[in-house]
């Protein structure tokens, strides 16, 4: 579903937020999906506080694998939440209301599946990811999240 330009500079960032607080306020149990796309929270702990933090992400799935872009939309820096699951890869998701145990791996455009799994993502976000990629220099990851 493509969203009007105005809808996504303007309204956008401002219903996100929203939504983020939702779904985080009732650990799940409403908000999977947002703007018809999936979300799920992802816990984990900050790499230099040590502090538990959580983050509702759009994610696509690859078979059992749950998947996650670290966009933030085309900035130049990657999000906290992705230096966070580098420094410490197993975390955990809550998909709706369950909530379960994932190891992280991120891959990079030198990885030989990144362009499968990155046409998952981008197709499964209206191809709003390959904006976002031509907004920065910096490879976007796709975060694969396996349970264990």
């Amino acid at each position: 579903m493509a969203l009007p330009s105005w809808f996504e500079q303007g309204l956008l960032p401002q219903v996100l937020r929203v939504h983020d607080i939702v779904y985080r306020n009732t650990n799940g149990w409403i908000g999977h999906r947002a703007l018809l796309v999936p979300s799920l929270l992802l816990h984990t702990v900050g790499a230099k506080t040590g502090q538990a933090r959580t983050t509702s992400l759009s994610y696509a799935r690859d078979g059992d694998d749950y998947l996650v872009v670290a966009s933030k939309s085309g900035d130049p820096h990657a999000p906290g939440w992705y230096h966070n699951l580098r420094k410490i890869p197993n975390v955990e998701i809550n998909v709706g209301p369950r909530r379960f145990a994932v190891t992280a791996r991120p891959v990079l455009p030198d990885d030989p599946d990144y362009s499968r799994l990155w046409q998952i993502v981008n197709k499964n976000n209206s191809n709003r990811y390959t904006e976002y990629q031509k907004k920065t220099s910096r490879p976007i990851p796709v975060v694969v999240l396996t349970r264990r």
